[in-house]
This record gives structure tokens, sequence and C-alpha cells, in this order.
């Protein structure tokens, strides 16, 4: 009889403590749930990104402020932001979960253990012609991870967006986040054939009066500043004809092939077509200042291990790719 009480206890002792274990689980769960919906500033948008219905994302969401005691999350029709609570428990949560993912790769070798899902943005270029004829290795080696890969000439929102890293070509604006400096393009003039039998070769910038610059503006509505010159460190604008702008690289480039101006690109995005002809290299001795390619990624105490491995990955890869 009293085996049986013994056994009845630890039974119960061990069932107790499983379900404290699982409510750890579900805590951590819920803590994920609660950066992602304060980063993105939408249920809607954590719940899409996470593949989960809204409406679960928000009774969890809902548990945790009842488990907290306090409110974590401002609510309104347009958009979500974080109290002042929600702020301090935002920093500390973050850190916590970044300290785990660590803790859970520090031993991990074999890559096959490395899984989870990466969030990455780059330009249409970028992503076209170089990572995406790279990627089929890049998975192969590490078949757990899941990539999710934007690529336009929008600038997302790094934070609001849920981006875990993002290529950017061009000088940056002090964002908060981290760059990491990965080299420059040099930047040449180029026109199409078509376009040169009809209106001459430019061999001066006075010449440029009367060509046609194909202008592009990634925000719609904007002005175009005219033709970039780099002299003695000093940027010059110089005044063109031309009335297309686009607000698309490949649109752009597409402008120049059906020989409508001159554009200003970085050479490696038209070397196949400078090999074949189909674009002349002009001007070679006014050329815009040289573009920046930044890595740029939030600041957290420890990247997790998917994330750093991706970032050392791309940044082998675009040394092919930077002068």
């Amino acid at each position: 009889m009293l085996e049986k009480t013994i056994n009845n206890a630890i039974c119960a002792l061990l069932f107790r403590c499983e379900q404290q274990s699982v409510k750890e689980m579900d805590k951590i769960h819920a803590m994920q749930l609660f950066i992602r919906v304060a980063e993105l500033e939408s249920f809607s948008r954590a719940a899409e990104t996470l593949s989960l219905p809204k409406g679960s994302v928000s009774r969890q969401i809902q548990a945790l402020e009842n488990h907290l005691g306090v409110r974590l999350l401002h609510r309104t029709t347009r958009r979500v932001q974080l109290t002042q609570d929600g702020m301090v428990y935002y920093e500390r949560a973050r850190d916590l979960l970044s300290n785990l993912d660590e803790l859970d790769g520090m031993f991990q070798h074999d890559p096959a253990t490395i899984s989870g899902r990466l969030r990455v943005d780059m330009p249409v270029g970028l992503a076209r012609k170089l990572i995406i004829p790279r990627l089929p290795a890049f998975l192969q080696q590490y078949p757990g991870i899941e990539l999710e890969l934007s690529s336009s000439d929008r600038l997302v929102d790094v934070i609001r967006e849920g981006f875990d890293c993002v290529v950017r070509v061009g000088t940056l604006k002090d964002s908060g986040l981290i760059a990491r400096p990965l080299g420059k393009l040099t930047q040449i003039n180029c026109a199409s054939p078509q376009y040169l039998s009809r209106f001459g070769y430019p061999t001066t910038l006075d010449d440029l009066a009367g060509h046609a610059l194909i202008h592009y503006a990634s925000t719609p509505g904007a002005r175009p500043l005219g033709f970039e010159v780099m002299s003695d460190g000093v940027v010059q604008w110089v005044k063109t004809g031309g009335t297309l702008t686009v607000n698309s690289t490949e649109t752009y480039q597409a402008a120049c092939l059906a020989g409508l101006g001159i554009i200003q690109v970085p050479r490696t995005g038209v070397r196949e077509a400078l090999r074949t002809g189909e674009l002349i290299d002009i001007l070679p001795q006014y050329r815009a200042e040289p573009l920046p390619v930044s890595l740029i990624y939030p600041h957290r105490r420890n990247l997790s291990r998917r994330v750093h491995l991706f970032m050392e990955w791309l940044t082998g890869v675009m040394k092919d790719y930077v002068d």
C-alpha cells in the first residue's frame, strides 16, 4: 500500500514537471509571436509570415499579457504599437530568444541540424544574376533552412517587415541598423548601337545637351538630377535631354537596349550586354561615383546560427560581384 502511494506521488510529480515544461515552451512560443507582432506592427502580417491563423496569434498574445498582468500592445483598427511596458518586455525577450537560438546551435556542427526560416531582401539584378544561380548549392548544404527571398527596387523596412538581413546598393541613411560594407560597384555610361547610330557619339559633357538620358527615380514623381560625374572627389550633375523616367532597374536597362537613351549603371550588371555588343561603353572619362554595397541587419546581441551562416555565404559570393 505504501509502495503504491509512493508510486502515485512520483507519477503526479512527473506529470506536474511535464506540464511545467510545456508551459515554459508555450511561454517561449508566445514571446516569439509577440516579437514578430511588435516588429511588424500587425497581427495579420505576423500571422502570415509565421503561417498561423490570425486568431491564434491574437489569443496567445492576450494569454501572455494575462500571465504577465500588463498590457504589452496598444491595439487600433489600423496598427499595433508597443506600450511602455511592452517596449521593456520586447528588448528583454528579444535578447533572451537570441541567446536561446545561439545556445541551441552552439554544438550543432552538422549542417543538417541548422533549420528555420530566413527572410532576405536584395535588388532584382543581384538576385537574378548572382544569388539565384548559386542558391542550389547553399540550400543543398543546409536543407533545413527555409529561405524567403524578396527582390525589388523598393526600400523595405527591415524591422517592421521582419527581414533578417538586406543587401542595399547606394548610400545608406542612418537607420539604427548594423551595416557591413561588401564593396563598391564601378559605374559606366552605356547606350545601344541603334541610339548611337541615330544621334552620334557624345565625346564631351557639353555634347550631352543634345542627347537623351534615361532617368531613374526609385520614388515616382522625384525630379531627376541629370548626368552624374565624379571629378576630384566631388559629384557634379550635368543637364541633358531625355523625357523618360523609370523606377525599375530592369526597365532602366531595357529602355537603353531599346535605343531610348543613355544610362549610368554598375558595370557588372551589363557585362554580358557589353560582351555581345548590345550596349556600348561611352564617355569613359566621365563616370559617376562608385556605388557602395552593404549588408544590413537588425541590431541584436547575438544572431541566430542560420542568419550568421547565410550572411557569411552571401559575403563570400559578393566578392565576385563587387570591385
